[in-house]
């Protein structure tokens, strides 16, 4: 330990009361000697992959050119406490009283991970924690802060912003709630500011956050490092996919405000003796060799429901919901990572900051519309550890609903592909056909046929896909194009040009008699490798530029009755015999069934009627062919023609 000097600063009451207590068994050294002297330690040499240093030096520039809220975009397992800990040393203080940082979390287990490295990073640092009891002072040079004690009473009026060069937030998804804007707020970074400190945050899935609503923190995202990618590098476990099929019908189970299933309705849906049993069964048949399985349920009567499965059929299963206490919680967890039981159940715990690096299956047994919440469960997994070769996702699909998002999402493909043991390249290659139209090793496509334009436009399956991506009210009106409406007539086209480009144009309507085409030439928007960087760079410009009430598709608008006019409208395809009324169609989807009949709807049904006819007529002569093959292979008794 360096000698004392003249800045010794004396600790806290609540910080000797951590040390006393051992922080609830948490092994980090004595972090919190707040010495202040210019230490003869230096920061530890840390061996950084070559995308990690690759991030810092993206932030670096960043932060050189001026910007001063980033954003980082790593997949779980990156290793983003690492990149944390560097920044706090390559990001330099404007002056001598500008040197402290802040480190935002939502949860303990990220506030304990965050100091333990700091600490063992910078032991001549003074690190702090300001969490439930514990106030730190104000001075440290790093300060571990959960989000919602900070923000509790005047707790924050302690931390003088003039002095913090940097502020960092882990799971940053989170930044634009409420107390983080609050906190944000405090230290001048509700806006951009030449005098604030740096804000950097970090989060496995920005993707799925409302671009708009996230640019109230963060300017930009400086770097990426998607889980596919570090797959591919061997710095995450490869992974295996099996989707199975539970029939389990969510089709009325209603909207949370954040958009996903509601949860007592849901829970109801799956927690059933058929569904747990099946998703038991599938977990025996597909991979009880396995050591240690991570389950996701919906909700405490799910967990309780499928944990009884399971033991029903032998399976030692135990399980930890956010009302197990913390001594029984960790005596769980240290058995489960020292493979005493071979299946861990759970409800909303271990999606974040979680590190248990053993966890060779994950079975996803709550449906959700979440990407963000399938790539935080499906994480779990994917840490490597000397004990698995691999980690096996099971996603048990219920009734493939509007908006649902299964693992096959994830690769660009539609929600409804059902794969079995297929691994990453596995599904690269399965959405590289779908793309290119070749044949495929591992799933069987599935044709529809539609008798008339109407079932054509009634069909809303083409929506599944960008519907798990989006909340807002996309329409597929062609094979690779869909339409997102606007007002007045206008409207944004997105279509896939090729292989990895997708192109999104805005439609601007025109005034009558203005011109002799009621549209004004379309105007590209952006260009994009994937469809799903496409639909939120579409969705946000839509933010930005049409009412929220008539671009998304959860608006009470959509559940009502239709219009007179929009039943006269679709009735017309229908025929005398078989008239559409109030009851029997929402105004939302006779909005969507208008839009496919405007933009192409008959012509994609004629050409599709006439590949029908093609096809009958290439089976009926392939019948006559094998039949009469048939009837010369036919041995028959008696004498044979010459």
């Amino acid at each position: 330990m360096p000698p004392l000097s003249a800045k010794w600063l004396s600790p806290t009451a609540s910080i000797c009361r951590f040390l006393l207590k051992g922080y609830h068994r948490t092994k980090i050294p004595p972090p919190f000697r707040t010495y202040a002297s210019d230490a003869t330690r230096t920061l530890q040499k840390i061996s950084l992959r070559d995308y990690q240093e690759e991030c810092i030096q993206s932030v670096l520039t960043s932060v050189k050119n001026g910007h001063k809220r980033l954003g980082i975009s790593l997949a779980t397992g990156a290793g983003k406490t690492v990149i944390f800990t560097q920044l706090i040393d390559r990001i330099k203080p404007n002056s001598d009283e500008v040197r402290q940082t802040l480190i935002l979390a939502h949860r303990r287990e990220l506030v304990e991970q965050a100091a333990r490295h700091c600490t063992n990073a910078y032991p001549h640092m003074s690190v702090e924690i300001e969490m439930g009891n514990m106030h730190a002072s104000g001075a440290a040079d790093i300060t571990v802060a959960s989000i919602q004690s900070i923000n509790s009473g005047e707790r924050i009026e302690k931390f003088d912003p003039s002095r913090f060069k940097l502020v960092l937030v882990d799971e940053a998804h989170h930044i634009v709630a409420p107390q983080y804007l609050k906190t944000l707020e405090h230290f001048g970074l509700d806006e951009k500011k030449d005098d604030s400190p740096t804000l950097v945050g970090v989060s496995a899935t920005f993707s799925r956050t409302d671009g708009l609503r996230l640019g109230a923190a963060i300017d930009e995202i400086v770097y990426h490092k998607d889980y596919v990618d570090m797959i591919g590098d061997k710095w995450l476990s490869d992974v295996i996919f099996t989707t199975v099929e539970t029939k389990a019908d969510i089709s009325k189970v209603g909207s949370a405000s954040n958009g996903d299933f509601q949860t007592r309705e849901l829970s109801r849906v799956v927690n059933t003796k058929q569904v747990n049993e099946v998703t038991v069964r599938s977990w025996l048949a597909k991979a009880s060799g396995r050591k240690s399985t991570l389950v996701f349920c919906v909700d405490l009567s799910h967990v309780d429901g499928l944990t009884e499965t399971f033991r029903r059929f032998g399976v030692d299963a135990r399980f930890v919901t956010g009302e197990t206490p913390n001594i029984e919680r960790s005596k769980l967890i240290d058995d489960f990572k020292k493979q005493e039981y071979p299946v861990l159940v759970n409800c909303g715990v271990f999606t974040e900051g979680t590190d248990i690096p053993n966890i060779d299956c994950i079975i996803l047994a709550r449906p959700t519309r979440s990407r963000n919440l399938l790539v935080q469960m499906i994480g779990r997994g994917m840490r490597l550890h000397p004990d698995k070769k691999d980690c096996h996702i099971i996603d048990m699909v219920s009734s493939l609903a509007t908006g649902i998002v299964t693992t096959p999402t994830l690769f660009g493909l539609d929600p409804s592909e059902l794969v079995d043991k297929a691994s990453v390249e596995d599904m690269r290659r399965l959405k590289s056909t779908r793309e290119t139209g070749e044949s495929e090793p591992i799933a069987k496509v599935t044709f529809v046929d539609y008798n008339s334009v109407f079932d054509l436009i009634s069909d809303t399956s083409g929506e599944r896909h960008i519907r798990s991506i989006s909340q807002n009210a996309w329409v597929q009106v062609g094979l690779t194009k869909w339409i997102l409406s606007g007002p007045g007539g206008t409207y944004i086209r997105l279509e896939m040009a090729g292989k990895d480009n997708f192109v999104a144009w805005e439609v601007r309507a025109l005034p009558e008699g203005v011109a002799k085409s009621p549209y004004a030439k379309p105007r590209k928007l952006l260009q994009a490798p994937t469809l799903v960087d496409a639909v939120h760079g579409s969705d946000k410009y839509a933010s930005e530029q049409y009412p929220h009430y008539l671009i998304s598709r959860y608006q009470n608008w959509r559940k009502s009755p239709p219009t007179d006019n929009q039943l006269e409208f679709l009735n017309k395809l229908r025929g005398k015999e078989d008239k559409l009324t109030a009851m029997d169609i929402t105004k939302g989807k006779a909005a969507d069934m208008i839009t496919k009949l405007r933009h192409g709807a008959r012509g994609r049904f004629a050409n599709l009627d006439a590949d029908r006819r093609r096809k009958e007529r290439k089976q009926i002569m392939a019948q006559e062919r094998e039949k009469a093959l048939q009837e010369r292979e036919k041995v028959v008794v008696g004498p044979l023609l010459a």
